[in-house]
């Protein structure tokens, strides 16, 4: 297998250095051509430099131009300044202060790729999906990912206001979000049924995910686990190198993972196998439109070799690697340099993984996205953990606590119309049990005890206890 040390390559918001000998260079015009146009570019500088109405500092003009150059590529590229390639590279660490969301351009509009599980934007109700048409009242018409970045960024404790269109909702919905202390991990919890059916969540494919994944399977193998959920929902991507490792644990020794085909031969490259797989135990992988870059890696190569069953929506569709590249003054350039290929040779770019079997998440009731679009399930479970802290894994929402809520969303002068109220009321006594039980027990138990009303886990178990089904039958006739 091909693989380099001290190479990276980070796929969608999480990024590789990749060291290239000789540097990313080609000739896309002739010389005389690249020469000429060069003479443009400083002749307009010096223009702007002798006659604009104001002094304006070089480094100004030429990080606008660079921003610009990028730009006219793909959605993908781009310039970053000092602080922006800083803050980037504090992001990769897996800590920063933010909303926890992770955003791409598609079809020319601000789109969420995923919320981050447990970050401000995940709390307020931000789906996959969402397009975002203004931020603090300035629309995101023509806004570089880079601007995006910087608006929403910034110091826990304040808030940003994102006006949402989603679909399936008539009207645009805003969300006023405090932000936060953003500390991703690649595994945040792993579980094992009462079917001796093994849970991994896999929330980003950083830095580690892979030992972190050898470390829940040896506790689940130990537990007598005898089939396998991994659930991509929601997980944006990261390495590469840690998305071929994962699939390592479960194929052959020496199968093609994935390959990367650019212009540039440095760039084309093929990832094999190498490790002796875990035990053939049935393998689920949930994905959704939230599930990008890496995780398509991980679903398309189990696809195409049929090792597992893939459940849930079409992926987001991100099948291109970006490299990111230091330059001398501390900017720093983000560059498509190459497209990745599944086993079977497809390219999922704009296309995503269809799943083997498609199990989709109703929307929301308009009602109970306004409630959650202000912040006010988890506001809401905030103040009722004072009075009530012995909240455990059996609660359930009675008519105490709705009557409850219903005068905490009057306080803050909450528009409850009656009948949407009542239409809306069974999602909203679910979202309001996952707040409080989220709040006061975590995530892990919180996932745990809504897994029974979540199609796309339950088609997963049920998948699972028909292979393990057929196989007993198998091994009985023997």
């Amino acid at each position: 297998m091909k693989r380099k040390n001290g190479i990276k390559i980070l796929i969608l918001t999480i990024v590789l250095v990749l060291i290239v000998g000789g540097g990313i260079s080609g000739k896309v015009n002739g010389r005389k051509e690249r020469h000429k146009y060069i003479g443009l570019f400083s002749k307009v500088y010096y223009l702007i430099e002798k006659n604009y109405i104001k002094e304006v500092k070089t480094k100004d003009l030429i990080y606008g131009a660079l921003k610009g150059m990028m730009a006219t590529l793909d959605p993908h590229s781009q310039f970053m300044d000092p602080e922006t390639y800083k803050e980037m590279q504090i992001e990769t660490e897996g800590k920063f202060e933010g909303l926890g969301i992770s955003i791409w351009i598609r079809d020319g509009q601000l789109t969420i790729v995923s919320p981050i599980e447990g970050t401000p934007a995940y709390e307020a109700g931000i789906q996959a999906g969402d397009k975002i048409v203004e931020i603090d009242g300035e629309s995101t018409k023509d806004i570089t990912l880079q601007d995006a970045v910087k608006k929403m960024r910034g110091p826990r404790g304040t808030s940003v206001t994102l006006t949402i269109e989603r679909e399936g909702i008539d009207e645009p919905l805003e969300f006023t979000i405090v932000r936060g202390v953003i500390i991703v991990k690649s595994i945040p919890y792993s579980f094992l049924t009462e079917e001796k059916i093994g849970c991994i969540r896999i929330r980003e494919f950083k830095k580690q995910a892979s030992e972190d994944l050898e470390e829940a399977l040896g506790e689940l193998e130990k537990g007598g686990m005898e089939g396998l959920i991994l659930d991509l929902r929601n997980n944006h991507g990261g390495l590469l190198n840690e998305a071929v490792e994962i699939c390592d644990k479960f194929l052959p020794k020496k199968k093609l993972i994935v390959s990367t085909q650019g212009r540039v031969s440095s760039q084309s490259l093929r990832y094999l196998s190498s490790e002796a797989p875990h035990p053939d135990y049935p393998l689920v992988i949930l994905i959704n439109k939230g599930s990008a870059s890496a995780s398509e890696i991980v679903a398309g190569a189990i696809q195409d070799y049929k090792r597992g069953t893939i459940i849930g929506e079409k992926s987001f569709g991100k099948g291109t690697v970006q490299s990111v590249l230091a330059l001398e003054d501390g900017s720093g350039l983000r560059l498509t340099t190459a497209h990745y290929l599944t086993p079977k040779g497809r390219n999922i770019d704009e296309k995503g993984i269809e799943p083997d079997i498609k199990v989709e998440l109703p929307t929301l009731p308009k009602i109970a996205s306004k409630i959650a679009s202000k912040g006010y399930f988890r506001g809401f479970s905030q103040r009722y953990l004072l009075t009530h802290p012995d909240v455990n894994k059996e609660f359930r929402v009675r008519i105490a606590a709705l009557d409850e809520f219903s005068s905490f969303l009057k306080e803050k002068k909450f528009d409850l119309e009656e009948k949407e109220w009542k239409e809306g009321l069974p999602e909203i006594k679910k979202q309001l049990r996952i707040a409080i039980i989220r709040q006061g027990l975590g995530e892990k138990v919180a996932y745990q005890i809504t897994r029974d009303e979540d199609p796309q886990f339950q088609k997963a178990v049920e998948v699972i206890k028909e292979e393990l089904s057929k196989k007993a039958l198998a091994q009985a006739v023997k």
